[in-house]
């Protein structure tokens, strides 16, 4: 070959410089973050490093969405007033919530904290745009509602990047999204998804709190499977 001469490169060659080999300690790996990841409600006080947030929203983008329409929006929830807000609307809401529970289930409902809006130092609502045109409709013509899962895939996503930086994240799905919407001035086009909580937990651990308390038992795989 001359010294002018360049090797050429092809399509398999491209795809092979492409791919990244995730090996088995890796594969286990991931196996313990989807393990450890939970839906934390108890925070420590302290404040996440700034600019954390910002990029955990950065790889939650790179969530898949159809038709690449990408229809999350984020709203960083800083203004106290709004956080007072939010909180009140929970409190409604959740009395509302304790009365139709049975006795039993109840009591067992009263000791459980379900939110960790006054400990957790960042505040994260997430809605779907529905009437984004980003995408140009592919993939929404049958089932619109593939915008709402789009952005669920993004909150899965944030969810696990906070867990591998050792942050926790809670739902608070307690709440009136009509509420939650005009607290935060968000267009109407907008579809609520989730309220989160994110910060340091108190405490880590792999069994779900509501299991834990003996709300739920985590059923197996293989009760979900059907074949046909």
């Amino acid at each position: 070959m001359s010294a002018r001469a360049k090797p050429q490169i092809g399509n398999a060659d491209v795809a092979a410089k492409q791919s990244i080999d995730f090996d088995t300690a890796f594969r286990a790996r991931l196996r313990d973050l989807l393990v450890w990841r939970r839906d934390v409600r108890r925070f420590r006080g302290d404040p996440l490093p700034r600019g954390a947030l910002e990029a955990l929203i950065e790889l939650a983008c790179l969530a898949p969405s159809v038709g690449l329409s990408q229809p999350w929006r984020f709203v960083i929830v800083d203004d106290a007033n709004i956080r007072t807000a939010i909180r009140k609307n929970f409190a409604a809401c959740n009395a509302e919530a304790l009365a139709v529970q049975s006795r039993e289930r109840a009591a067992l409902y009263a000791r459980l904290k379900l939110a960790g809006l006054e400990q957790a130092p960042a505040h994260l609502a997430v809605f779907a745009d529905r009437a984004t045109v980003q995408g140009h409709g592919l993939g929404r013509h049958t089932m619109p509602e593939m915008i709402d899962y789009s952005v669920v895939t993004a909150v899965h996503t944030i969810w696990l990047a906070a867990r591998a930086q050792g942050i926790g994240m809670g739902w608070v799905s307690i709440l009136d999204p009509a509420a939650v919407a005009a607290a935060l001035h968000v267009s109407a086009a907008w579809k609520f998804i989730g309220y989160f909580c994110l910060g340091y937990p108190q405490a880590d651990d792999t069994v779900p709190e509501l299991e834990q308390m003996g709300w739920e038992q985590r059923g197996l795989p293989s009760s979900v499977i059907i074949r046909r």
